[in-house]
């Protein structure tokens, strides 16, 4: 979570049922979802850094089949256009300097 404590991605899928899933022996699923949930933490901070605002955002942390973590965002339109934004201002900065 970010420094501030503040909970900007409530984290769905909590509901989790082994037996709907296959998995598969040797592929460690609990390390690539931990990785996801960390990287969705990672994103917060960074948006809120920038300026964003991060409530009401929503993540899934999940993976896939071959253990590597996946993050699933649910957020509203004003905030990824926020992002392209931002995205795009440091693209120009980097081509600029």
């Amino acid at each position: 979570m970010p420094a501030s404590g503040e909970e900007a991605f409530e984290v769905t899928g909590c509901e989790f049922d082994p037996d709907a899933v296959l998995w598969v022996r040797g592929v460690d699923y609990v390390g690539g979802w931990r990785d996801a949930k960390d990287a969705a933490e990672e994103l917060t901070g960074a948006l809120a850094s920038a300026g964003l605002e991060t409530a009401g955002l929503v993540s899934s942390a999940q993976t896939r089949a071959d253990g590597s973590g996946v993050v699933r965002l649910l957020w509203p339109a004003e905030t990824v256009r926020a992002v392209a934004d931002l995205v795009r201002r440091a693209s120009e900065l980097r081509q600029t300097g």
